[in-house]
């Protein structure tokens, strides 16, 4: 077992309100993550349920597959192990 400091990024993709400026406020992305974050943060990732093989690849659709149904303009999770080695994951591919 070894460890890393990963870095989580999500991207959104959708229209902006012109009323607020975003695609979607920041608070609703943190209740929509944040409740991930804190079973990933400072864990054995081995531990955590569905993560038993936490590669960079699985963890990024492990947030995908938590996330997504509570953030619908979801459109990417990118997982760095490094700055220059990360693995990212847009959602299943469509017959």
């Amino acid at each position: 077992m070894h460890g890393h400091s990963y870095r989580i990024e999500l991207a959104l993709s959708g229209p902006v309100d012109p009323h607020t400026g975003f695609v979607v406020d920041f608070f609703d992305i943190e209740d929509a993550f944040g409740p991930l974050l804190k079973q990933l943060d400072h864990y054995c990732l081995n531990d955590v349920a569905g993560l038993e093989n936490p590669t960079a690849e699985n963890i990024a659709v492990w947030i995908w597959d938590r996330t997504k149904p509570r953030l619908r303009t979801l459109c990417s999770v990118r997982v760095y192990e490094t700055p220059d080695c990360w693995a990212e994951y847009d959602g299943p591919i469509a017959d």
